[in-house]
Protein backbone atom coordinates (compact mmCIF):
# COMPACT_ATOMS: atom_id res chain seq x y z
CA UNK A 1 0.00 0.00 0.00
CA UNK A 2 1.14 3.53 -0.72
CA UNK A 3 1.88 5.90 2.15
CA UNK A 4 -1.32 7.91 1.93
CA UNK A 5 -3.74 9.24 4.51
CA UNK A 6 -5.91 6.18 3.84
CA UNK A 7 -2.93 3.95 4.62
CA UNK A 8 -2.31 5.84 7.85
CA UNK A 9 -5.93 5.31 8.92
CA UNK A 10 -5.55 1.63 8.06
CA UNK A 11 -2.33 1.48 10.12
CA UNK A 12 -3.93 3.03 13.21
CA UNK A 13 -6.92 0.71 12.92
CA UNK A 14 -4.75 -2.38 12.45
CA UNK A 15 -2.60 -1.46 15.45
CA UNK A 16 -5.69 -1.37 17.65
CA UNK A 17 -7.59 -4.35 16.26
CA UNK A 18 -4.56 -6.64 16.46
CA UNK A 19 -3.51 -5.62 19.96
CA UNK A 20 -0.49 -3.40 19.32
CA UNK A 21 -1.59 0.06 20.45
CA UNK A 22 -4.71 1.32 22.24
CA UNK A 23 -5.83 4.86 23.09
CA UNK A 24 -5.08 5.42 26.77
CA UNK A 25 -8.11 5.52 29.11
CA UNK A 26 -10.33 4.82 26.12
CA UNK A 27 -13.36 3.77 28.19
CA UNK A 28 -13.34 7.32 29.62
CA UNK A 29 -13.04 9.01 26.25
CA UNK A 30 -9.28 8.76 25.91
CA UNK A 31 -6.47 11.20 26.59
CA UNK A 32 -5.01 13.26 23.77
CA UNK A 33 -1.54 12.17 22.61
CA UNK A 34 -1.26 9.37 25.16
CA UNK A 35 -1.36 5.70 24.12
CA UNK A 36 -1.01 2.26 25.70
CA UNK A 37 0.97 -0.57 24.12
CA UNK A 38 -1.06 -3.77 23.92
CA UNK A 39 0.08 -7.40 24.23
CA UNK A 40 1.84 -7.54 20.86
CA UNK A 41 2.88 -3.90 20.95
CA UNK A 42 4.81 -4.26 24.19
CA UNK A 43 6.60 -7.35 22.86
CA UNK A 44 7.61 -5.54 19.67
CA UNK A 45 8.66 -2.48 21.65
CA UNK A 46 10.78 -4.57 24.02
CA UNK A 47 12.44 -6.34 21.09
CA UNK A 48 13.33 -2.98 19.53
CA UNK A 49 14.78 -1.83 22.84
CA UNK A 50 16.71 -5.07 23.23
CA UNK A 51 18.20 -4.76 19.75
CA UNK A 52 19.28 -1.15 20.34
CA UNK A 53 20.68 -1.99 23.78
CA UNK A 54 22.73 -4.89 22.45
CA UNK A 55 23.91 -2.74 19.53
CA UNK A 56 25.22 -0.15 21.96
CA UNK A 57 26.40 -1.95 25.10
CA UNK A 58 27.23 -5.40 23.74
CA UNK A 59 28.99 -4.50 20.50
CA UNK A 60 31.03 -1.68 22.08
CA UNK A 61 33.31 -2.45 25.00
CA UNK A 62 33.50 1.26 25.90
CA UNK A 63 29.75 1.94 26.22
CA UNK A 64 27.98 1.30 29.52
CA UNK A 65 24.31 1.43 30.47
CA UNK A 66 22.45 3.42 33.08
CA UNK A 67 18.87 3.85 34.27
CA UNK A 68 18.51 7.23 35.93
CA UNK A 69 15.46 8.47 37.82
CA UNK A 70 12.63 10.33 36.12
CA UNK A 71 12.58 12.77 39.06
CA UNK A 72 15.75 14.78 39.50
CA UNK A 73 16.91 17.76 41.54
CA UNK A 74 15.47 20.97 40.08
CA UNK A 75 18.99 22.44 39.79
CA UNK A 76 19.71 19.82 37.11
CA UNK A 77 17.17 21.53 34.87
CA UNK A 78 18.46 24.95 35.84
CA UNK A 79 21.97 23.94 34.79
CA UNK A 80 20.78 22.37 31.53
CA UNK A 81 18.83 25.50 30.60
CA UNK A 82 15.44 23.80 30.54
CA UNK A 83 13.82 25.97 33.19
CA UNK A 84 14.76 29.20 31.43
CA UNK A 85 15.02 28.14 27.79
CA UNK A 86 12.86 25.06 27.19
CA UNK A 87 10.03 27.04 25.70
CA UNK A 88 7.90 26.83 22.58
CA UNK A 89 6.10 29.71 20.94
CA UNK A 90 2.35 29.36 20.74
CA UNK A 91 -0.56 31.21 19.23
CA UNK A 92 -4.28 30.57 19.70
CA UNK A 93 -7.16 31.05 17.33
CA UNK A 94 -10.02 32.68 19.24
CA UNK A 95 -12.70 31.05 17.08
CA UNK A 96 -11.54 27.44 16.90
CA UNK A 97 -9.95 27.55 20.38
CA UNK A 98 -7.05 25.61 18.86
CA UNK A 99 -3.42 26.20 19.77
CA UNK A 100 -0.60 26.27 17.21
CA UNK A 101 3.11 26.85 16.92
CA UNK A 102 3.46 30.01 14.81
CA UNK A 103 6.69 28.84 13.12
CA UNK A 104 4.93 25.64 12.03
CA UNK A 105 1.97 27.63 10.67
CA UNK A 106 4.35 29.77 8.60
CA UNK A 107 6.38 26.82 7.29
CA UNK A 108 3.26 24.88 6.29
CA UNK A 109 1.89 27.93 4.53
CA UNK A 110 4.98 28.53 2.42
CA UNK A 111 5.31 24.81 1.58
CA UNK A 112 1.74 24.79 0.34
CA UNK A 113 1.68 28.15 -1.45
CA UNK A 114 5.29 29.01 -2.29
CA UNK A 115 6.94 25.65 -2.93
CA UNK A 116 7.90 26.67 -6.48
CA UNK A 117 8.97 30.20 -5.59
CA UNK A 118 12.32 29.31 -4.03
CA UNK A 119 13.56 32.89 -3.69
CA UNK A 120 10.44 34.10 -1.86
CA UNK A 121 10.41 30.98 0.29
CA UNK A 122 14.02 31.52 1.39
CA UNK A 123 13.36 35.19 2.14
CA UNK A 124 10.46 34.33 4.46
CA UNK A 125 12.36 31.51 6.20
CA UNK A 126 15.39 33.76 6.69
CA UNK A 127 13.19 36.43 8.26
CA UNK A 128 11.48 33.82 10.44
CA UNK A 129 14.74 32.36 11.73
CA UNK A 130 16.15 35.81 12.49
CA UNK A 131 13.04 36.72 14.44
CA UNK A 132 13.12 33.40 16.31
CA UNK A 133 16.75 33.97 17.24
CA UNK A 134 16.06 37.52 18.44
CA UNK A 135 12.80 36.38 20.09
CA UNK A 136 11.01 39.09 18.14
CA UNK A 137 7.46 37.86 18.71
CA UNK A 138 5.89 40.95 17.20
CA UNK A 139 7.61 40.41 13.84
CA UNK A 140 6.54 36.75 13.75
CA UNK A 141 2.95 37.84 14.42
CA UNK A 142 3.27 40.47 11.68
CA UNK A 143 4.58 37.82 9.29
CA UNK A 144 1.48 35.69 9.93
CA UNK A 145 -0.72 38.67 9.06
CA UNK A 146 1.30 39.57 5.94
CA UNK A 147 1.07 35.99 4.65
CA UNK A 148 -2.69 35.99 5.28
CA UNK A 149 -2.48 32.76 7.30
CA UNK A 150 -5.81 31.53 8.65
CA UNK A 151 -6.85 28.79 11.03
CA UNK A 152 -6.90 25.43 9.15
CA UNK A 153 -10.15 24.42 10.88
CA UNK A 154 -12.30 27.59 11.10
CA UNK A 155 -10.61 29.46 8.24
CA UNK A 156 -10.45 32.63 10.32
CA UNK A 157 -7.57 34.97 11.19
CA UNK A 158 -8.71 35.82 14.69
CA UNK A 159 -5.33 35.20 16.31
CA UNK A 160 -4.08 35.96 19.82
CA UNK A 161 -0.67 37.41 20.57
CA UNK A 162 2.28 35.03 20.38
CA UNK A 163 3.70 33.99 23.74
CA UNK A 164 6.18 31.55 25.27
CA UNK A 165 5.09 28.24 26.74
CA UNK A 166 7.39 26.09 28.93
CA UNK A 167 7.14 22.44 27.91
CA UNK A 168 8.08 20.82 31.19
CA UNK A 169 5.50 19.17 33.45
CA UNK A 170 5.81 20.56 36.95
CA UNK A 171 5.10 18.54 40.10
CA UNK A 172 4.26 20.15 43.41
CA UNK A 173 6.23 18.50 46.21
CA UNK A 174 8.25 19.71 49.20
CA UNK A 175 10.00 21.81 46.57
CA UNK A 176 9.36 22.14 42.86
CA UNK A 177 10.08 19.00 40.85
CA UNK A 178 9.70 18.33 37.14
CA UNK A 179 9.05 15.25 35.08
CA UNK A 180 12.18 15.02 32.98
CA UNK A 181 11.85 16.33 29.40
CA UNK A 182 14.84 14.28 28.23
CA UNK A 183 16.97 11.39 29.50
CA UNK A 184 20.41 12.82 28.73
CA UNK A 185 20.74 14.94 31.88
CA UNK A 186 20.64 11.80 34.02
CA UNK A 187 23.69 10.65 32.08
CA UNK A 188 25.58 13.92 32.50
CA UNK A 189 24.86 14.15 36.22
CA UNK A 190 26.22 10.60 36.65
CA UNK A 191 29.30 11.11 34.46
CA UNK A 192 31.67 11.26 37.42
CA UNK A 193 30.11 8.24 39.19
CA UNK A 194 30.28 6.02 36.11
CA UNK A 195 33.78 7.07 35.12
CA UNK A 196 35.10 6.41 38.63
CA UNK A 197 33.21 3.19 39.45
CA UNK A 198 33.98 1.52 36.13
CA UNK A 199 37.47 3.01 35.61
CA UNK A 200 36.50 4.40 32.20
CA UNK A 201 38.88 6.43 30.11
CA UNK A 202 38.02 8.84 27.29
CA UNK A 203 36.53 8.02 24.82
CA UNK A 204 33.59 6.16 26.31
CA UNK A 205 29.80 6.27 26.14
CA UNK A 206 26.81 5.98 28.44
CA UNK A 207 23.53 4.57 27.08
CA UNK A 208 20.05 4.88 28.52
CA UNK A 209 16.49 3.95 27.64
CA UNK A 210 13.77 5.78 29.52
CA UNK A 211 10.59 7.80 29.64
CA UNK A 212 10.47 11.54 29.03
CA UNK A 213 7.59 13.98 29.29
CA UNK A 214 6.86 17.14 27.33
CA UNK A 215 3.80 19.35 27.41
CA UNK A 216 3.60 19.44 23.62
CA UNK A 217 1.54 22.20 22.06
CA UNK A 218 0.91 20.15 18.94
CA UNK A 219 0.73 16.50 19.98
CA UNK A 220 -0.64 14.44 17.12
CA UNK A 221 0.02 11.95 14.30
CA UNK A 222 -0.72 8.88 16.42
CA UNK A 223 2.42 7.93 18.39
CA UNK A 224 4.76 10.22 16.43
CA UNK A 225 4.45 13.15 18.84
CA UNK A 226 3.43 12.27 22.37
CA UNK A 227 3.36 13.92 25.76
CA UNK A 228 4.78 10.78 27.38
CA UNK A 229 7.37 9.06 25.23
CA UNK A 230 10.43 6.85 25.43
CA UNK A 231 13.96 7.72 24.32
CA UNK A 232 17.01 5.61 23.55
CA UNK A 233 20.03 7.87 23.99
CA UNK A 234 23.78 7.46 24.08
CA UNK A 235 26.21 10.19 25.11
CA UNK A 236 29.77 9.58 23.91
CA UNK A 237 32.48 11.49 25.79
CA UNK A 238 35.54 12.47 23.76
CA UNK A 239 38.61 14.70 23.69
CA UNK A 240 37.71 18.12 22.19
CA UNK A 241 40.20 17.80 19.31
CA UNK A 242 38.47 14.59 18.14
CA UNK A 243 35.02 16.18 17.89
CA UNK A 244 34.45 15.88 14.13
CA UNK A 245 36.07 12.45 13.88
CA UNK A 246 33.59 10.93 16.32
CA UNK A 247 30.68 13.01 15.05
CA UNK A 248 31.15 11.57 11.54
CA UNK A 249 31.69 8.08 12.97
CA UNK A 250 28.41 8.01 14.89
CA UNK A 251 26.48 9.66 12.08
CA UNK A 252 27.52 6.90 9.66
CA UNK A 253 27.08 4.06 12.15
CA UNK A 254 23.61 5.14 13.24
CA UNK A 255 22.47 5.53 9.63
CA UNK A 256 23.77 2.03 8.86
CA UNK A 257 21.82 0.72 11.87
CA UNK A 258 18.54 2.08 10.48
CA UNK A 259 19.17 0.77 6.98
CA UNK A 260 19.79 -2.74 8.35
CA UNK A 261 16.44 -2.50 10.15
CA UNK A 262 14.62 -1.78 6.89
CA UNK A 263 16.57 -3.39 4.05
CA UNK A 264 13.58 -3.40 1.68
CA UNK A 265 13.01 0.36 1.75
CA UNK A 266 16.39 2.09 2.08
CA UNK A 267 15.06 5.09 0.17
CA UNK A 268 12.70 5.77 3.08
CA UNK A 269 15.67 7.01 5.12
CA UNK A 270 17.77 10.10 4.61
CA UNK A 271 20.29 12.27 6.45
CA UNK A 272 19.41 15.93 6.97
CA UNK A 273 22.13 18.25 8.26
CA UNK A 274 20.96 21.03 10.57
CA UNK A 275 21.17 24.57 9.23
CA UNK A 276 19.88 26.07 12.48
CA UNK A 277 21.56 24.46 15.48
CA UNK A 278 20.46 24.25 19.08
CA UNK A 279 22.31 26.62 21.39
CA UNK A 280 24.41 23.80 22.85
CA UNK A 281 25.45 22.21 19.54
CA UNK A 282 28.24 22.86 17.06
CA UNK A 283 27.04 20.21 14.57
CA UNK A 284 23.80 18.31 14.11
CA UNK A 285 22.22 15.81 11.75
CA UNK A 286 18.80 14.20 11.74
CA UNK A 287 18.07 10.74 10.42
CA UNK A 288 14.65 11.15 8.82
CA UNK A 289 12.16 8.45 7.86
CA UNK A 290 9.45 8.70 5.23
CA UNK A 291 6.32 8.31 7.35
CA UNK A 292 2.85 8.24 5.76
CA UNK A 293 2.74 12.00 6.47
CA UNK A 294 6.17 12.75 4.95
CA UNK A 295 9.82 12.75 5.98
CA UNK A 296 10.26 13.44 9.69
CA UNK A 297 13.04 13.14 12.25
CA UNK A 298 13.50 9.76 13.87
CA UNK A 299 16.97 10.17 15.40
CA UNK A 300 19.31 13.07 16.04
CA UNK A 301 23.11 13.02 16.15
CA UNK A 302 24.68 16.13 17.69
CA UNK A 303 27.93 17.42 19.00
CA UNK A 304 26.92 18.97 22.31
CA UNK A 305 30.52 20.11 22.89
CA UNK A 306 31.25 20.64 26.62
CA UNK A 307 28.04 22.61 27.24
CA UNK A 308 26.40 20.16 29.67
CA UNK A 309 29.38 19.11 31.76
CA UNK A 310 30.59 22.71 32.13
CA UNK A 311 27.16 23.89 33.27
CA UNK A 312 26.74 21.03 35.73
CA UNK A 313 30.22 21.74 37.08
CA UNK A 314 29.26 25.39 37.53
CA UNK A 315 25.93 24.74 39.26
CA UNK A 316 26.96 21.73 41.36
CA UNK A 317 30.41 23.05 42.34
CA UNK A 318 31.76 19.53 41.61
CA UNK A 319 34.72 19.01 39.29
CA UNK A 320 33.74 17.12 36.13
CA UNK A 321 36.96 17.71 34.21
CA UNK A 322 39.29 14.82 33.39
CA UNK A 323 43.06 14.56 33.66
CA UNK A 324 44.36 12.04 31.14
CA UNK A 325 47.55 11.81 29.07
CA UNK A 326 48.88 14.87 30.88
CA UNK A 327 45.90 16.93 29.68
CA UNK A 328 43.28 18.57 31.88
CA UNK A 329 40.03 19.28 30.03
CA UNK A 330 36.25 19.06 29.99
CA UNK A 331 35.18 16.30 27.56
CA UNK A 332 33.07 17.04 24.51
CA UNK A 333 29.97 14.91 23.90
CA UNK A 334 28.57 13.32 20.75
CA UNK A 335 24.91 12.50 21.30
CA UNK A 336 22.74 9.94 19.52
CA UNK A 337 19.10 10.40 20.51
CA UNK A 338 16.43 8.09 19.12
CA UNK A 339 12.68 8.27 19.76
CA UNK A 340 11.51 4.73 20.52
CA UNK A 341 7.85 5.44 19.77
CA UNK A 342 8.78 7.04 16.45
CA UNK A 343 10.97 4.08 15.58
CA UNK A 344 8.11 1.73 16.49
CA UNK A 345 5.84 3.69 14.13
CA UNK A 346 8.45 3.62 11.35
CA UNK A 347 8.95 -0.14 11.62
CA UNK A 348 5.21 -0.78 11.85
CA UNK A 349 4.57 1.51 8.88
CA UNK A 350 7.22 -0.08 6.66
CA UNK A 351 6.10 -3.62 7.58
CA UNK A 352 2.32 -3.36 7.13
CA UNK A 353 1.27 -4.56 3.69
CA UNK A 354 -1.65 -5.96 1.72
CA UNK A 355 -0.78 -8.76 -0.70
CA UNK A 356 -2.92 -10.17 -3.46
CA UNK A 357 -2.79 -13.97 -3.51
CA UNK A 358 -3.05 -16.28 -6.50
CA UNK A 359 -6.67 -17.04 -5.68
CA UNK A 360 -7.48 -13.33 -5.84
CA UNK A 361 -7.90 -12.90 -2.10
CA UNK A 362 -6.03 -10.27 -0.07
CA UNK A 363 -3.91 -11.10 2.95
CA UNK A 364 -2.82 -8.48 5.46
CA UNK A 365 0.84 -9.02 6.26
CA UNK A 366 2.95 -7.41 8.97
CA UNK A 367 6.36 -8.09 7.46
CA UNK A 368 8.44 -7.28 10.53
CA UNK A 369 12.11 -8.22 10.70
CA UNK A 370 12.05 -11.75 12.11
CA UNK A 371 14.20 -10.86 15.11
CA UNK A 372 11.80 -8.06 16.15
CA UNK A 373 8.54 -9.98 15.77
CA UNK A 374 6.47 -10.03 18.99
CA UNK A 375 5.71 -13.74 18.58
CA UNK A 376 8.57 -15.84 17.18
CA UNK A 377 6.51 -18.87 16.23
CA UNK A 378 3.02 -20.36 16.44
CA UNK A 379 2.15 -24.00 17.13
CA UNK A 380 -1.12 -25.39 15.70
CA UNK A 381 -2.92 -28.72 15.45
CA UNK A 382 -4.34 -29.32 11.97
CA UNK A 383 -7.69 -30.33 13.48
CA UNK A 384 -9.19 -30.31 16.97
CA UNK A 385 -9.47 -34.07 17.36
CA UNK A 386 -7.63 -37.41 17.24
CA UNK A 387 -5.08 -36.29 19.82
CA UNK A 388 -3.45 -33.65 17.59
CA UNK A 389 -4.17 -30.73 19.99
CA UNK A 390 -2.47 -32.65 22.81
CA UNK A 391 0.65 -33.29 20.71
CA UNK A 392 0.78 -29.62 19.62
CA UNK A 393 0.35 -28.41 23.21
CA UNK A 394 3.15 -30.70 24.40
CA UNK A 395 5.51 -29.26 21.78
CA UNK A 396 4.50 -25.75 22.84
CA UNK A 397 5.14 -26.49 26.53
CA UNK A 398 8.53 -28.08 25.80
CA UNK A 399 10.02 -25.07 23.99
CA UNK A 400 8.12 -22.06 25.36
CA UNK A 401 10.89 -21.38 27.88
CA UNK A 402 13.29 -20.63 25.00
CA UNK A 403 11.11 -18.51 22.70
CA UNK A 404 8.02 -16.30 22.75
CA UNK A 405 5.40 -18.62 21.23
CA UNK A 406 1.67 -18.84 20.76
CA UNK A 407 -0.56 -21.92 20.72
CA UNK A 408 -3.90 -21.71 18.95
CA UNK A 409 -6.55 -24.17 17.78
CA UNK A 410 -9.70 -22.03 17.74
CA UNK A 411 -10.16 -21.71 13.95
CA UNK A 412 -9.39 -23.45 10.68
CA UNK A 413 -5.72 -23.74 9.73
CA UNK A 414 -6.11 -21.13 6.97
CA UNK A 415 -7.52 -18.53 9.35
CA UNK A 416 -4.87 -19.35 11.93
CA UNK A 417 -2.19 -18.60 9.34
CA UNK A 418 -3.84 -15.30 8.38
CA UNK A 419 -4.04 -14.24 12.02
CA UNK A 420 -0.31 -14.84 12.49
CA UNK A 421 0.49 -13.04 9.21
CA UNK A 422 -1.36 -9.97 10.49
CA UNK A 423 0.66 -9.79 13.72
CA UNK A 424 4.00 -10.58 12.08
CA UNK A 425 4.76 -14.10 13.35
CA UNK A 426 7.62 -15.43 11.17
CA UNK A 427 7.10 -19.19 11.53
CA UNK A 428 4.13 -21.52 12.02
CA UNK A 429 4.44 -25.22 12.91
CA UNK A 430 1.44 -27.46 12.26
CA UNK A 431 0.92 -30.85 13.86
CA UNK A 432 -0.93 -33.21 11.50
CA UNK A 433 -1.59 -36.93 11.12
CA UNK A 434 1.91 -37.48 9.70
CA UNK A 435 3.39 -36.12 12.95
CA UNK A 436 2.30 -39.18 14.94
CA UNK A 437 4.08 -41.46 12.44
CA UNK A 438 7.32 -39.60 11.60
CA UNK A 439 7.66 -37.08 14.46
CA UNK A 440 7.76 -34.27 11.89
CA UNK A 441 5.66 -31.13 11.56
CA UNK A 442 4.90 -28.71 8.73
CA UNK A 443 6.88 -25.47 9.00
CA UNK A 444 5.40 -22.46 7.15
CA UNK A 445 7.34 -19.27 6.41
CA UNK A 446 5.40 -16.02 6.82
CA UNK A 447 6.85 -14.08 3.89
CA UNK A 448 7.02 -16.79 1.22
CA UNK A 449 4.19 -19.00 2.58
CA UNK A 450 6.36 -21.96 1.56
CA UNK A 451 6.13 -25.10 3.65
CA UNK A 452 8.48 -27.95 4.50
CA UNK A 453 8.62 -30.74 7.01
CA UNK A 454 11.09 -30.76 9.88
CA UNK A 455 11.61 -33.04 12.85
CA UNK A 456 10.07 -32.04 16.17
CA UNK A 457 13.53 -31.95 17.76
CA UNK A 458 14.63 -29.30 15.21
CA UNK A 459 11.84 -26.80 15.93
CA UNK A 460 13.62 -24.85 18.67
CA UNK A 461 16.90 -24.68 16.74
CA UNK A 462 15.06 -23.45 13.64
CA UNK A 463 13.28 -20.71 15.59
CA UNK A 464 16.57 -19.52 17.10
CA UNK A 465 18.32 -19.61 13.72
CA UNK A 466 15.63 -17.62 11.92
CA UNK A 467 14.52 -15.18 14.64
CA UNK A 468 17.52 -14.68 16.94
CA UNK A 469 19.63 -11.53 17.13
CA UNK A 470 22.86 -13.27 16.11
CA UNK A 471 22.65 -12.74 12.34
CA UNK A 472 21.66 -9.07 12.54
CA UNK A 473 24.24 -8.21 15.22
CA UNK A 474 26.98 -9.73 13.08
CA UNK A 475 26.12 -7.23 10.35
CA UNK A 476 26.73 -4.37 12.80
CA UNK A 477 29.81 -5.85 14.44
CA UNK A 478 33.26 -4.72 13.38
Amino acid sequence: MKKTSNFFDFLVSHAKICGFIFPSSEIYGGLKAVYDYGPYGVELKNNIKNFWWKSMTQLHDNILGIDSSILMHSDVWKASGHIDEFNELLIDNKDSKKRYRPDVLIKKHIEKNLSKNTKKKEEILSRLYKSLKKKDLLDIRTLIDELNIFDPIYKTKNWTKIRFFNMMFKIKHTKDLFLRPETSQGIFSNFKNIRKSNRMKIPFGIAQIGKSFRNEIIARKFIFRLREFEQMEMQFFIAPEEEMKWYEYWKKLRFKWHLILNVENKKDYRLCNHTHLAHYASAGTDIEYHFPFGFQEIEGIHSRRDFDLKNHELFSKKKLRVFESEKNYTPYVIETSLGLDRLFLAIFSSSLKEEKLENGKIRVLLKLPYYLSPIKAAIFPLVRKDGLPEVAKNIFNDIKIYHKLIYDHKESIGRLYRRQDSIGTPLCFTVDYETTKTYTVTMRDRDTMQQKRIHINEISKMIEKETGFEKILKKLSY
